[in-house]
């Protein structure tokens, strides 16, 4: 299957699972079948806030969820029985190193929750560490491979963090890393994982400030005749004034077909929740307004309504 998607994609993301559950609950794994249950609760609060999001107008046909196995399994079988667009995540959380979740079984999990995407998320700074950088390519072409003959669509989160030397360079001004540095090492780094045999359909992007890097990008995963290949916005956690700037930047560059906002979303809702602070339906509707929020800021930039009225939109 040649690779491509450019369908309009508004992603809401819980996959979250190691900082998940030490930042929110404080648990560290094993966990004990009660916090097992209640993490689990949590992210249906979640998919029920994203539910209420669809209900109130967003459009189904572009509305999705990533979420993981571990804690979304009856998530997954629900989204996809409504005809959600549906990720699943294959990395093991919390690895510095590309590794997957369930071993050498990760194709067999996949062919079992069917989803619309299986999902990778990877650090990787090509000035990094070489031997790393090819140990996790090999491994995800594996992916790449598999998604290509068993006609699954790919998505690949992208991360490129610093090294300590290019921090060191820019006297560690992580600001500077982000709009100096990162954008050309992501181009570089798409390109190198490109040029090992890995082909996305979707490649999620952390946030860029200018439209000139976001179609440098663009440029990147669509080289070489791979026009349909789609880029994807992820928040970062940032708080929502920058996330709505990364979306307005984002939404007027063909090419970027919606985002992929996890955090900013619903973790205040779920500490809320969890604190006593707010119900639980205040909570499910906080994250269907802040979710809602995110559609109508990139659909009105990419229609060309001014930012400055776009990023006033309320919940």
């Amino acid at each position: 299957m040649k690779p491509g998607y450019t369908t309009p994609l508004y992603l809401l993301p819980f996959d979250h699972r190691q900082s998940y559950l030490s930042g929110m609950f404080h648990f560290k794994p094993p966990l004990t079948q009660e916090q097992h249950d209640l993490v689990a609760s949590s992210k249906r609060l979640i998919y029920d806030g994203f539910r209420e999001a669809v209900s109130g107008g967003v459009p189904a046909a572009y509305a999705g969820i990533l979420v993981d196995e571990e804690f979304g399994a009856d998530i997954l079988r629900d989204a996809t029985n409504s005809a959600y667009v549906v990720a699943v995540s294959v990395e093991r959380s919390g690895a510095q190193e590309f590794e997957f979740e369930y071993g050498d079984a990760f194709a067999a999990h996949i062919d079992a929750i069917q989803p619309t995407f299986a999902k990778v998320l990877v650090n990787y700074n090509p000035e990094g560490d070489a031997e790393l950088n090819r140990r996790q390519a090999a491994r995800l072409k594996q992916v790449s491979d598999y998604c290509r003959a068993a006609g699954q669509r790919f998505m690949f989160e992208l991360l490129v963090p610093a090294t300590e030397e290019q921090l060191q360079h820019l006297h560690g001004d992580k600001k500077a890393y982000d709009s100096q540095l990162r954008p050309p090492l992501m181009r570089r780094a798409i390109r190198n994982l490109q040029d090992a045999g890995v082909e996305a359909d979707v490649w999620k992007i952390e946030g860029l400030d200018s439209r000139e890097d976001c179609e440098m990008v663009v440029d990147a995963v669509r080289r070489d005749g791979r026009q349909d290949v789609s880029c994807i916005v992820l928040g970062r956690g940032a708080d929502e004034e920058k996330v709505a700037g990364w979306l307005e930047v984002a939404a007027a560059v063909p090419g970027f077909i919606g985002f992929a906002v996890g955090r900013t979303s619903f973790w205040d809702a779920v500490a809320g929740y969890q604190a006593n602070r707010i119900t639980r339906e205040e909570a499910v509707s906080q994250i269907a307004g802040r979710y809602r929020k995110w559609v109508s800021i990139f659909e009105q930039a990419r229609e060309g309504i001014a930012p400055a009225t776009a990023s006033k939109t309320q919940p």
